[in-house]
């Protein structure tokens, strides 16, 4: 059997695969997917059936039997809906890391240390660290961007 005749196939029966899909799983996506998974599936077997193969009857066996692996499979996942991701944990930091940070941090003018420490330190927002430091918002973007600069030029160093 030739592509040509596969693609006949599937514009004649295409439509109907979606429908018995869509009554086996009741769910229009998920018939979407099955339907597709089956026209695939027999895709791969199209040159090997012979011109006595039934192929509505062929392709409903292979679009039952995929929906039952689907169930299987989808049952033998174990996940779970949250509202937010699960925190990535962070390997802890080297004491020798940890030095050299605070040492660099030592070496900054004190007003972009305290800029730095406030903002990633302490996670304050851009607000919060500009109202305890009694300056501008602009004051604390530029502190911060000078300060990071120059903790990046100690630490490669």
């Amino acid at each position: 059997m030739t592509d040509h005749e596969f693609q006949a196939y599937v514009d004649a029966s295409a439509a109907p695969l979606r429908r018995a899909a869509l009554r086996l799983c009741g769910d229009r996506h998920d018939a979407d997917d099955l339907a597709q998974t089956t026209l695939v599936k027999l895709y791969a077997v199209w040159p090997r059936l012979g011109s006595d193969v039934r192929l509505d009857a062929y392709a409903r066996k292979v679009l039952v039997r995929t929906a039952i692996d689907e169930v299987r499979r989808s049952s033998r996942r174990h996940e779970t809906a949250v509202d937010e991701p699960p925190p990535v944990p962070v390997a802890p930091a080297r004491v020798e890391d940890v030095l050299d940070v605070r040492a660099a941090l030592a070496r900054l003018p004190p007003g972009q240390r305290a800029v730095v420490v406030l903002r990633y330190c302490e996670d304050l927002s851009l607000a919060e660290t500009a109202r305890r430091l009694g300056c501008a918002e602009g004051t604390v973007k530029s502190q911060a961007a000078k300060g990071l600069a120059a903790l990046r030029g100690l630490l490669v160093a």
